[in-house]
Parts: structure tokens; sequence; C-alpha cells
């Protein structure tokens, strides 16, 4: 048997029907019992620190796991994890990676070998006394260049403001000597552009000898670095087509041909090394049956993601959309949830704008392939308002409260209160836990995880000034009742927020990105107060309450 195949005995629940959509799942019973076993056995198999004993060092690590039969019709699953462990890929009991780039005697190895020597001959002729003094030499020579014209130029300009205030004097004199003292002044004028042009010449030609002198030095090193260029860009395109990928029906794409056709165009960084993709091939590969898979963090959470300990997460869409799409071909997947589209209510209008409450599940405005929206929406209900009627958004999960302008002056006016940060906004949620302080001020800044949008981190050198005050409601079943503040409005800003360890670490429930799935986001935009645009009077409005 497989080193690889891990019996699954007495399973509880009937099997699935179709295989895990990838990107929006709930683990199925026997997901849930793989992971189980897995987790039992990850601390004795793998010699990796996970963080979970407070060490500062320890960092965590999404797993995989695919439940599978085996050509006996044996249960069991297969496991895996995402990247690599301490530096290696390889570890017994877990799938290998569909490409081994560590192995020894591969060819990206040994080409990344002689691409490390060309960096170090690099380093070494940079560091050689000729190369740095020609270096200095032309950094001094254009400094000097640059103080002298400076110095050069601040002398003619007094001189050019001097002759200015001499003419204007000597301008309405017929005497003789006031007409050679002019004829003077436009010699010394004339003296002072040869002078500066002279200048500019010598110091150009200067800098262009010690140019001359560097590139001379230089040469063998610009050559080197055009064959590192080249050689990596050829072993990255060679990697693209070793890396391949089979599906269901036996078909193969390597990554290059993946993401030709996606919109990426380049494959992202560390594509490929997912838990999902290796655990379909390898399953494909030896002839398993595969029946469903899940894939949940374990360890300690990234410091910019929000990820919790145990819990299952969706893939990557960046990294593994295009994969997983050619690799679940021929499987029964279950489909993905398709947006729905729900009325809204109208709670009030008048001839400027109305305020209507947005159900959870519909988009605020279209997005690919969709068209229902609110946007869609009110442009059929009030067919004849002008201007785009939508100055802010809600996410499609979430519920409650929107403004809608039926006229420019409102919508440019209600746009710059919004810009301006004067509408006071105020959400109701449901958190997964207690929250220790009854209120306070969350201070987290957020961008968008470019390898899996639309899922935001935090970073403090990239990310967006992001604010949130909060103040609990009240405490159920361990869970809590909590009133938002959103003094930005960052997209995701109260889920991260809310789910991240240095936020509230208490995901909103059936937060499927940050936390954990449920028949709703339990997050409703309940209060909004504004000036109205047109009377300035001040707009109260709060809704009622969705769960």
């Amino acid at each position: 048997m497989l080193p690889y195949f891990r019996a699954l005995k007495e399973v509880s629940g009937e099997a699935p029907d179709v295989f895990t959509q990838p990107f929006d799942y709930e683990a199925h019973p026997w997901v849930l019992q793989a992971a189980q076993d897995l987790q039992q056995k990850i601390s004795t198999e793998l010699d990796h620190d996970f963080g979970r004993e407070g060490v500062e060092t320890g960092l965590g690590k999404m797993m995989g796991v695919l439940v599978v039969k085996n050509r006996e019709g044996q249960l069991g699953y297969l496991a895996a994890y995402s990247g690599r462990l301490d530096d290696g890929n390889q570890h017994y009991g877990y799938v290998p990676p569909v490409f081994d780039i560590l192995d020894e005697e591969g060819f990206y190895r040994k080409e990344e070998d002689a691409i490390t020597v060309i960096n170090h001959r690099v380093i070494a002729l940079e560091k050689e006394e000729g190369y740095l003094e020609a270096k200095a030499s032309l950094a001094s020579c254009s400094q000097a260049a640059a103080n002298a014209l400076a110095s050069l130029k601040a002398v003619h300009k007094a001189a050019k403001a001097a002759r200015n205030e001499e003419r204007t004097l000597l301008q309405y004199k017929e005497e003789e000597d006031a007409q050679a003292r002019l004829t003077a002044l436009d010699n010394e004028s004339a003296r002072h552009h040869y002078e500066w042009k002279d200048a500019n010449r010598f110091w150009k030609q200067e800098i262009e000898l010690a140019e001359n002198r560097l590139q001379d030095i230089e040469g063998p090193i610009i050559l080197l670095k055009e064959e590192r260029r080249q050689r990596s860009a050829q072993l990255q395109q060679k990697l693209f087509e070793h890396y391949t990928f089979l599906n269901a029906k036996g078909e193969v794409k390597s990554l290059g041909q993946l993401f030709d056709v996606s919109e990426n165009k380049t494959p992202p960084s560390g594509a490929g090394e997912c838990a999902a993709p290796k655990l379909l091939q390898y399953a494909y590969l030896h002839g398993y049956q595969t029946l469903a898979m899940g894939e949940f963090w374990w360890g300690k959470t990234i410091p910019s993601e929000v990820r919790h300990h145990g819990r299952f997460y969706p893939a990557c869409k960046s990294k593994c959309e295009p994969i997983l799409g050619h690799m679940l071909q021929g499987l029964n997947v279950a489909p993905r949830k398709q947006p729905q589209g729900p009325a809204i209510t109208v709670i009030r209008e008048d001839e400027h704008l109305a305020i209507i409450s947005k159900p959870h599940g519909l988009l605020s405005v279209p997005g690919k392939g969709d068209w229902d929206s609110v946007s869609a929406q009110v442009k059929i209900r009030w067919p004849e308002a002008e201007g785009p009627m939508m100055v802010h958004r809600l996410d499609m999960d979430t519920s409650g409260l929107m403004v809608i302008t039926k006229t420019w002056q409102a919508y440019h006016h209600l746009q710059q209160q919004f810009l301006h940060h004067n509408i006071r906004k105020t959400y109701l949620a449901l958190l997964d836990g207690e929250v220790k302080d009854s209120t306070g001020t969350i201070d987290l800044p957020l961008r968008v995880d470019l390898d899996d949008r639309p899922r935001q981190l935090v970073c403090y050198e990239h990310g967006k000034p992001a604010v949130s005050r909060y103040k609990v409601i009240g405490y159920t079943n361990g869970k809590t009742r909590i009133h938002f503040f959103p003094m930005t409005g960052r997209t995701h800003q109260l889920r991260v927020h809310a789910a991240h360890h240095q936020g509230l670490a208490c995901p909103i429930v059936g937060d499927d990105l940050y936390g954990s799935p449920a028949d709703r986001l339990y997050l409703q935009a309940i209060g909004l107060e504004f000036e109205h645009p047109v009377t300035g009077e001040s707009v109260k409005v709060w809704g009622r309450e969705d769960f």
C-alpha cells in the first residue's frame, strides 16, 4: 500500500453526492473526520514549529485532506500542506509536490546554482577597487559639476539683477557715458551667456570621461547581468512548461498554458504549491476515486492575514482558480452559490433621494455575469432619476441601509459627505466569540491581498488607514452582539477588524472569508445619519434588525 493513503474507519454520515466546490464549501462530515484524524498526528509526524505553544518564531500552515477510495474500494484520505515546511517539500505521509523544484538532480536546482554563481561573480566584480574608484569618481564629478554650475548660475543671476537695475537708471540719459555704459552691460550679458555655455560644455565632457572609465570597467558586469536575466527568464519558462496538471479526464495542461487564458497571464509566485492541486494530482496519478476535499489552517496565524487555528478556508483565487478550474474537469463538482436577487425595501424617499434596505445576498452593483443588483433594481424603480444613483455600496453578503440619489445635486452633495466622513454609519454584527472590552477602537491599516482578491490584509507599510469604533450590546451562547461605528470605509474593514488577532479576534458569524460559513453573514448596516443634500436637515434612520 502506498505510504500516503490513510484509512478511514467507521465514518459517519452519507457519502457526498458531488465533489467539493473548493471556492465555496462547508466541509463534508467525512472531510471533518479526516481532518480530525490528521490533526491528531501532525505534531508527531512533522518536526515543524507551528507556533501553538506561544513561541514567537512559530508559523502556521494551510493543510489539506482529500477523501478518496483506492482501487480496492477502501475508504481513506490523502494529506498535504501548502508550499514548503522548513525548506523541504517531501515529508513521509504527505503527498509530494506536483513538480519538485528542490530535486538536487533536477534541471531547476542545477540552473539555479549556475545563476547563483553569476550572482556571486557580479557581487565580486562590484566590490573590486577599480570599479568602486570609477563609480566614486563619476559621483564626485557629477557633484562637482552640480556645485560649480549652481555657483556660476547664482553669480550670473545676481549680475543680471544688477544690470537690470542699472539699465533702468540709464535708459533716460542721453550722455555719451551713459550709452557707453549700456553697451558695456550688453557685452557683460553676452560674456556671461558664453561663460555659461563653456562651463556646461566643460563639465559635460568631464562627466562623459568619468562615465567612459566606469563603462570600461563595468562592461563585464553588464554582460553578466544580462546573462543572468536571460537565464532566469528561460528557467522560469521551462519551469512553467514542466509544472503540469492532470484532470479527472486524464488531460494535461502546463502552468504556462493555464495562466495564458487567465486574467493574470503570468503565474503568481507559488502557483501549484497549494494543498488542493497537490492532493488532486497525486490522486489522479495513482488511480484514486476522489470524493471530497477541504483545507484548514493549523497553527499560528500570519501577522498580516486572518487565519484561525483549525478552521477551514476556501482555495485562494489568484493562484488556484485557473489550476483547479482545469483539474476539476471530469468531476461532478458542487456548483458555486449563485447570487440571489431578493428585492430591496424602500424605507423612506422624497424627490431627491431614497433610503432603502438591501437584503443580504444582493450585489450593490453588477458583477461579472451577474445582472441583478441594487443598481439594477433602483434604475427600474425610478427610471426618471438622474445620475449614477449609487453613492456608496455594501458587500453582497451585508444587509442594511443604503442611500440612493435621484438627482445630480443630491449625488454630488452626498458624495462629498462620504468623502469627508461626515456621514455616520452604525453596523450591527454577531461575532463568533466573546469580546473582552465593552467599548474600544480598532486601528489596523488594510490593503488587498494581491494573490487572493478580494481578501484583505493588515499591512502597516502599504495599507490604507482603517479605523473602527465598537460597543458591545450583549452576549449569548458564547457569541457577542455588537455595534460597529466605522470611521473609514475600506473594503471588508469591519470583517477584518473583527476577525484579526490584533483586532477583536472574533470573526463575524457566517464570514466565509475570515471565519466560518453559516446561513448568512451576520452583519447589517443598521443606522445612517447625514445632512439632507437640499434641505440641509439632519436625516437619521434606524433599520429593523435582521437577526
